[in-house]
Order: structure tokens, then sequence, then C-alpha cells
């Protein structure tokens, strides 16, 4: 008898954990895709493009200067006395390391300016996918983009949508 009503116990805490975890709802969204999508993105993509390119023809104008310089310097190497030799080979090689500089700190602009554009635009998908994680009453939303999930059954949502409709919503509505 004692076993019986122990089998009973353990039975209804099972019935009522499948129940509950019946109810568990996830969904899933493909984040990068959603914010290409974006009008934004597309606009900061050219913004970051044209400066890019901005510091691209410059770098391209240095290297024809540094070009010039060393070609001048060859056509004249042998005729030139060692101190004006010496003085132009070091004046190319401080070119050239200024060029390198300048190409670095290009980079650096480029990423800065990207993350500067993009953090706007990720804190705006990032506040739908919490609406609609809230509004469709989801547990988690994975982010399969990402590629950390390994598996998401057909039951699972797909926010891709809820979340454009949020996106193209303007707030207060």
């Amino acid at each position: 008898m004692k076993t019986l009503k122990i089998f009973a116990v353990i039975a209804v805490f099972a019935i009522a954990g499948k129940v509950q975890a019946q109810d568990l709802k996830f969904g899933h969204i493909h984040i990068q895709q959603v914010v290409a999508e974006l009008p934004e993105k597309i606009a900061a993509d050219k913004e970051l493009q044209d400066e890019a390119t901005k510091l691209q023809n410059q770098l391209q104008v240095m290297q024809a200067d540094l070009e010039k310089k060393y070609t001048e310097y060859m056509a004249q190497r042998d005729t030139l006395p060692d101190l004006i030799r010496a003085t132009k080979e070091k004046e190319i090689q401080d070119y050239d390391q200024r060029m390198q500089q300048y190409s670095q700190m290009a980079q650096q602009t480029i990423g800065q300016k990207e993350q500067q554009l993009l953090q706007p635009i990720i804190m705006k998908v990032q506040k739908a996918i919490e609406e609609v994680g809230q509004e469709q009453g989801l547990i988690y939303i994975f982010d399969l983009s990402s590629q950390v999930v390994v598996y998401h059954s057909e039951t699972s949502i797909d926010c891709a949508e809820f979340v454009k409709a949020k996106l193209i919503t303007p707030a207060g509505l």
C-alpha cells in the first residue's frame, strides 16, 4: 500500500511536470537577416562605404607621392653625395612609415564609425525582440544566425515577422 502511494505521488508530479513543460514556448530569429533588411542598416552601410572610399583615396594619393619620391631618388641616387642620399632615403622611409600609420588609423576610424552607426540599430532590434518575447509569452528567443542553436523544432515560433512588424510600427502606436 505504501509503495502504491509513493508511485501515485510520483505519477502526479510527472504528469504535472509534463503539463508544465508543454506550456513552455520558444522562439527563434535570424537577427543578422533582420538587421540587414532594415533601411537604417542600408543607410549606415552606404555612409560607412563613403567614409572608407575617402580614406582609401587619400591613401592612394600618399602612395602615388611615395612612388614619385622613390622614382626621383632612384634616378638621382648614383649622382648624389652620401649625405643627401642618406637624407632622401630617410625621407622615403619616414613617408612610408607615415603611410602605414595612416592606414592603421583609417582602419580604426572605420571600425569606430561602424560601431557608432550599428549600435542604435542593434539596440532597436533588441528592444523589438524583447517586446515580441513578452507579447508572445516566450521564455527564450534563440538567434539562429549565431549558429549556437544546434536544433529547433517546427513548434518553435519564428519571431522574425513579429520583430519586423515592431520595427516598422512607429513607437507609441
